[in-house]
């Protein structure tokens, strides 16, 4: 985000599971207006607070606004829950003027979590999250499912994606800890060999100081390794 000198990200992308809808929008607003581009996944899990039947209710009497000369001018209905919070983002801001539309063309939205956003840091936004904001006991539904409720046929699609994309993850996250586990061994191996190779060299009287400084450098390394594969299990 946009931090306290000024300065933005080149990009942030947005986790948007379990965030309220309206905290959200207005919290992307302001930064995008601040000049931060933001891209937001998994619009299919914001939260809207009240049952599903209430919020289906609420979005069919906005389903049925229309212009009675020429519908097709307005107002646009969007059923898929990118397009929601695109449009939820777009009342918040001034989009009509210069600097609203640019504000605006720096959001992008998705449902999921397509390529290339899968293998980029995710983050959350604290102040939206809805454990933090919604009071407990308190009814509340998905966006992916309301949407499904209104018109939107993709929600089975993108359950079936997601859960390719975490299987995939969940792959590659056993194969870097084993890759951790295998390169902690290797430098413990190494580690002994250069305990050897000092003792040695220390018993003929001879004096490597870079050898006494490598074995050091690999011991801290290999202390650290070991921490974090500590973390990590």
């Amino acid at each position: 985000m946009v931090s306290g000198s000024g300065v933005c990200a080149p990009r942030v992308v947005v986790d948007a599971r379990h965030h309220m809808l309206g905290r959200l929008a207005s919290i992307l607003a302001k930064e995008l207006l601040n000049g931060q581009k933001v891209v937001v996944v998994r619009c299919e899990e914001i939260c809207l607070s009240g049952g599903l039947v209430r919020q289906k209710m609420k979005y069919l009497r906005f389903l049925r606004k229309r212009m009675n000369t020429k519908p097709s001018h307005g107002p646009i209905h969007f059923r898929a829950p990118a397009k929601i919070l695109w449009r939820t983002i777009r009342g918040m801001i001034p989009h009509k003027t210069k600097r609203g539309a640019a504000a605006l063309a720096r959001l992008k939205a998705y449902e999921g979590v397509p390529p290339p956003y899968d293998k980029i840091k995710r983050m959350v936004i604290p102040d939206a999250l809805k454990v933090l904001r919604l009071q407990a006991g308190h009814k509340y539904c998905l966006m992916g499912r309301l949407s499904s409720e209104v018109g939107w046929n993709h929600y089975d699609t993108i359950k079936d994606l997601e859960k390719k994309r975490k299987d995939r993850a969940q792959v590659a996250y056993e194969r870097r800890k084993q890759l951790t586990k295998l390169r902690v061994k290797a430098e413990k191996a190494a580690e002994e060999k250069l305990e050897i190779i000092a003792t040695w060299h220390h018993s003929m009287g001879h004096n490597f100081p870079h050898y006494e400084e490598k074995h050091q450098k690999l011991l801290g390394a290999t202390k650290n390794r070991e921490d974090v594969t500590e973390r990590a299990e």
